[in-house]
């Protein structure tokens, strides 16, 4: 029987992170903020900094933010941590401000990766940086991590450096660079750092942190798990599996009958046996002159062969026996002492095929309970070098979870951001902060595993959850001392709103797994899906002293959802602020097999439920649903009956989300090689219909946004040339109308600083009817209306 609860309680073959010695350094207590200036230093007592760390976002001491969470792991374990944000990367100076750093630099992007920070899904700048005081851009230079650590390395050469982040996490291999458009190499090898620490790194950092300061040399720092660094050569006593080609096909020898005779054999294949027809005419002279003679002879010359025949003996090699392992005659060698070897850089950069393939095998290489070590050549001849990336991290208990969420944090920016006030609300207000202010976070991790997310390739698969004490106590923490706090918790979630404690019934199960998806193409049979600790912890928290409402912000698993209807209740009727975010993403069949998500059948039943409870509350509340243009996988016919969906449906999204194909992604893999790396990677394997080119993008875009006008033209333009000029014209079953208004002004999106007016014009004269339509006061949307994929909210009544 089962002795665990569930995932939040199989344990872990790992050093606890508070088993750890403290260092030295932590007579020197608990600082406010972690230092960003000599002055603050000198305030704490402090001479030099053991460790610094350099981010690309403004510094918000709340863990929600890498660099805090980092920052106070490390100063609980006795360091003295400080912190560079957001530095002038034109020079070394920056990176000098608080001294040189006793034992690394830790690097970081920030919380974003920088391109997809600075760069729109086509390609454009951004005005604006949600991690900056004022939402102010331009404060991180593209390819953050590389930049930071080529500085760090020039203000002090003989310091390590200690690269992490979601940047890092996402660059690990050779991987497609949207941006430029090919292969770049690791980022190992671009940034020159030492280490590479990817995914959550709690672990890895304050056991790295602990043998640098034991003054083990950082060269050495090989072994720890969740890292990736430079190798020359492979070290002895490991087995190397080649996985640096794919299978090539070609003639299949027939399976052959092993009781048949060699003339049997041949008959079946339609050919002859030469050897035995010499035989038998040899044979029929022999007869002729003098068979009793032949055939002494034949017998005496059978006997000397049969005995110069020896037996063949196998021996085993002692070397290898006592370390393979397996049952029978199967033996494999350890998964602790096996490395797989990935098609080199300068292969998957001029096959794409095997880039396919690489990215395969390191997805199927990410369950820490069986994931083996990962190489990868880069360079040739004298300039050779492996990135080696060992197995990710082992996943944190719930006691660790917690420990990390009660670090102390002043969950608030840093005093230096503060306006002449004293206050971060006005013109030094940092978004992101500002989102994620009133929030609380539940757990990591996701088991979806959608093909276009980065979630998995950093945070991993399993679920790791805080207690439901940890959690209380934190909403307790925001009541009463954050500032401008109004009784209302913006969210209890995480990467996925309703994955709290759910996992593999076993540890067993989960270590022997390698799907890359718990819930595709269906529930896997193991997986729990028991929502009541979700809904214990919902009910308690809305019930405490002070809190007026808890919402649920985060994206929600609706396929998960339903197996619980107690938990949609629950949700529907005390959770939900008149609007709820989920994202099925298309409704086509095509394009959700690539995205590794459920079909449109599982939101109907979700959408049933919702409409069902908010009745039953006398609510008048509505789904928001998000959607995807341009996926791999997508076809123009997908599009457009994701359109025709969406207006029977009655929505109209004002601002869409355009595929943006991020490093190391499933979904990138396909973008960049037109494989399907979800299954076998062949030279024949399945091809996937890829939506490049921008007038492409822009039609995908135009079928979401089928109501704007300034759309009409191109769509109109489509649906002829697929032959769907039906669904012109203007009734109600009609997509698209056959008139084009006169409009002075495009459309300008909601978020304005990234929208540019379309300044549409056209020749086509409006009606009477259709002017003073134009003319008159904008009606209220219909129930379900959509006006912005990012509130999701349709415009209230003004009282």
């Amino acid at each position: 029987m089962n002795a665990f609860t569930d995932v939040s309680f199989f344990p872990r073959d790992a050093k606890p992170l508070t088993s750890y010695r403290k260092y030295w350094a932590q007579r020197f207590g608990t600082a406010p903020f972690l230092p960003m200036s000599r002055a603050e230093m000198t305030q704490l007592g402090w001479d030099s900094c053991d460790i610094i760390i350099v981010t690309g976002d403004a510094y918000v001491d709340h863990p929600s933010f890498g660099m805090a969470v980092i920052g106070r792991m490390l100063e609980n374990q006795g360091f003295r941590v400080g912190i560079i944000a957001q530095p002038d990367w034109t020079s070394a100076d920056a990176f000098k401000e608080l001294g040189q750093p006793n034992l690394f630099w830790g690097v970081t992007s920030g919380n974003m990766h920088s391109m997809i920070n600075r760069y729109t899904a086509d390609r454009k700048i951004r005005s604006d940086d949600a991690y900056t005081p004022g939402d102010v851009g331009g404060k991180r230079p593209d390819r953050a991590a590389i930049v930071y650590s080529q500085r760090c390395r020039e203000a002090y050469p003989e310091v390590p450096i200690v690269l992490g982040g979601i940047e890092g996490s996402l660059r690990r291999i050779a991987h497609y660079d949207y941006w430029s458009d090919k292969v770049r190499r690791s980022i190992v090898v671009d940034s020159k750092c030492d280490l590479l620490l990817y995914g959550n790194a709690e672990r890895a950092i304050v056991e790295i942190a602990h043998r640098l300061a034991a003054r083990e040399p950082v060269q050495q720092i090989t072994d720890v798990r969740g890292t990736a660094f430079v190798r020359r050569e492979t070290p002895e006593g490991w087995f190397e599996i080649d996985s640096t080609s794919v299978d090539t096909p070609g003639h299949v020898e027939a399976h052959i009958n092993p009781y048949l005779m060699i003339s049997d054999q041949a008959r079946e294949q339609g050919a002859t046996c030469a050897r035995e027809e010499e035989a038998k005419e040899v044979a029929a002279g022999h007869n002729a002159q003098n068979l009793e003679a032949d055939l002494s002879v034949a017998v005496a010359q059978a006997r000397s062969a049969q005995a110069a025949i020896q037996p063949l003996n196998f021996v085993p090699n002692p070397a290898l026996s006592s370390r393979l392992r397996g049952k029978g005659t199967h033996k494999v060698p350890p998964r602790d002492k096996s490395v797989i070897r990935l098609p080199s850089y300068e292969q998957v950069k001029s096959d794409a095929v095997l880039y396919a393939h690489a990215n395969r095998v390191l997805h199927l290489e990410t369950n820490p309970g069986n994931a083996r070590c990962l190489v990868q050549a880069h360079g040739e001849g004298h300039t050779a070098r492996d990135v080696w990336i060992t197995p990710p991290p082992i996943p944190l208990t719930t006691a660790e979870m917690d420990h990390v969420f009660d670090l102390p944090y002043a969950r608030s920016p840093h005093p230096r951001y503060a306006d002449e006030n004293g206050s971060h609300d006005h013109a030094t207000k940092i978004p992101a902060w500002e989102m994620i202010r009133f929030s609380v976070n539940i757990m990591r991790g996701c088991f979806g595993g959608c093909t276009f997310c980065s979630i998995t390739e950093h945070e991993g698969r399993i679920i790791q959850s805080r207690s439901e004490e940890s959690i209380i106590r934190e909403v307790e923490d925001i009541r009463d001392k954050v500032k401008g706090f109004t009784g209302v918790i913006s969210d209890l979630g995480g990467p996925t709103a309703n994955m709290y404690r759910l996992g593999c019934r076993t540890p067993e199960i989960e270590a022997a797994c390698r799907k890359p998806s718990c819930v595709f193409p269906g529930i896997c049979q193991n997986l729990t899906t028991d929502h009541g600790p979700l809904i214990n912890m919902y009910r308690r928290a809305r019930n405490l002293k002070g809190i007026k409402k808890i919402l649920i912000g985060s994206g929600l698993r609706y396929d998960l959802a339903v197996q619980s209807p107690e938990y949609v209740k629950e949700l529907v009727q005390h959770h939900v602020g008149g609007y709820l975010k989920i994202a099925p993403e298309h409704t086509e069949g095509g394009p959700l097999s690539k995205m590794m998500k459920p079909g449109i059948g599982s939101y109907d039943r979700f959408k049933s439920m919702f409409d069902k409870y908010s009745e039953e509350a006398g609510k008048k509340q509505f789904l928001i649903p998000y959607f995807i243009a341009a996926h791999p996988g997508t076809s123009d016919e997908d599009m457009m009956n994701l359109a025709i969906w969406l207006k029977k449906n009655g929505f109209r999204a004002d601002q869409v989300q355009t595929f943006y194909p991020s490093p190391m992604a499933t979904a990138t893999a396909m973008y960049h090689s037109t494989r399907n790396p979800l299954r076998k990677i062949t030279r024949d394997s399945e091809k996937v219909d890829i939506v490049k080119g921008d007038k492409r993008r822009r039609l995908h875009k135009a079928f979401l946004r089928y109501h704007d006008a300034n759309n009409w033209p191109l769509l109109r333009e489509a649906l002829k040339a697929m032959g769907r000029a039906d669904l012109i014209g203007n009734g109600k079953h009609h997509l698209i109308p056959s008139w084009q208004p006169l409009a002075e002004e495009g459309y300008k999106s909601a978020r304005r600083k990234n929208s540019t007016g379309a300044g549409a014009k056209s020749s086509v004269s409006l009606s009477t009817t259709a002017k003073r339509a134009a003319m008159a006061p904008k009606a209220q949307p219909q129930k379900g209306q959509l006006l912005t994929q990012h509130t999701g909210l349709p415009p209230r009544r003004k009282s």
